[in-house]
């Protein structure tokens, strides 16, 4: 079996930004296949896997979500030999420049973003982050040749391996949000040896960057009694230590707030408790931005909780979390599902 760590650069590694998650898509459900008992692919092209209960039938059906798009950027116009870019979901300009990337066209072109040098800029561009009418990718190739093989609306990702740091962090592209991916596939393994009630659907979803699409529209098409979402957080770092952001290498979070029933927290919090995994509480006043906020108000509405791993530095090519956090994300989601009854129901205190 993969360690954290393997499965961690496995999905990291693949790309798949926002509307063209194929190849991350393959990687992962080579790992879910087993242990799950059932897996196909939606219309929207997220992957769905089911793991069945031990429950009398109907079995109720629990979901785990986690989104499986990465942010990059889409080609919008070729100028001769160099590609113009932009944004494909929330893209930190400021790092832009000096970046290793990958183009994907008629086949997978290595590119770099470069920029003019220091010394032949004004005082006042040096001052300035670089504009998106400024950003060009630059692989090698003439004109022609780069014009035959890369198309206006392909997709560019980062190119950038997962980097082992001292102490269990890890850092790299995309743990936003395959770190939660790598958490779902660890409980999925986990309660494939572990006795559940509930059927157990995990889903890695499509589009969440762009407006949580997979997440609305698996969530419709399962309609699942309960469903978790799992994303990531803000992790505290040098310059940002607010509330609003959490610890590394302290536990997940569990999300409290409009976006999620309180049984569900509950439930959640209780598991971590009776099975000593550490975790932070979150709470969220509005919108969570997570998946979660798409599943809550899907078909007559799904009793929805948020487990969320913390990561510093998101959106950017160097995010970095801890693999304790997520191993004890992956354990806190199998102990929640493991420990429903088959009879429960979420229920509101004043319900009739």
């Amino acid at each position: 079996m993969e360690s954290t760590f393997e499965l961690l650069k496995a999905f990291t590694e693949a790309p798949g930004p926002s509307g063209r998650e194929t190849v991350v898509r393959d990687a992962i459900a080579a790992r879910w296949t087993p242990p799950a008992d059932e897996i196909r692919v939606d219309a929207m092209g997220s992957l769905i896997a089911l793991q069945r209960g031990s429950g009398p039938e109907p079995r109720p059906a629990v979901m785990a979500a986690a989104h499986m798009d990465e942010i990059g950027l889409i080609v919008t116009g070729i100028e001769g030999a160099f590609l113009r870019a932009h944004s494909l979901g929330g893209i930190d300009r400021r790092v832009l420049l000096g970046l290793d990337v990958l183009v994907h066209g008629q086949r997978v072109l290595p590119g770099i973003i470069g920029s003019r040098p220091p010394h032949v800029l004004t005082a006042a561009a040096r001052e300035k982050i670089v504009a998106w009418e400024e950003v060009y990718v630059d692989t090698g190739l003439p004109g022609d040749e780069l014009a035959s093989l890369v198309g206006v609306g392909d997709h560019i990702t980062f190119d950038r391996e997962l980097l082992a740091l001292k102490n269990d962090r890890v850092a790299g592209k995309a743990l936003d949000n395959r770190a939660s991916v790598v958490a779902v596939t660890l409980a999925l393994q986990a309660l494939r040896a572990r006795n559940h009630a509930w059927d157990f659907y995990t889903v890695a979803t499509v589009q969440e960057e762009v407006g949580v699409k997979g997440a609305i529209t698996s969530a419709y098409g399962l309609a699942p009694e309960i469903a978790i979402a799992l994303d990531v957080t803000f992790a505290a770092q040098y310059d940002d230590e607010n509330p609003g952001t959490f610890a590394l290498g302290k536990g997940p979070t569990v999300a409290s707030g409009p976006n999620f029933h309180p049984q569900v927290v509950e439930r959640l919090q209780a598991a971590a408790k009776a099975e000593e995994i550490p975790y932070q509480p979150e709470p969220v006043s509005g919108s969570s931005g997570t998946d979660a906020w798409g599943i809550q108000v899907a078909r007559e509405g799904i009793p929805t909780g948020l487990i969320e791993i913390p990561l510093r530095y998101m959106h950017q090519p160097v995010e970095t979390a801890a693999l304790p956090d997520i191993e004890r994300a992956g354990r806190l989601l199998a102990s929640f599902i493991a420990r429903l009854e088959a009879d429960f129901h979420p229920r509101w205190e004043d319900e009739l």
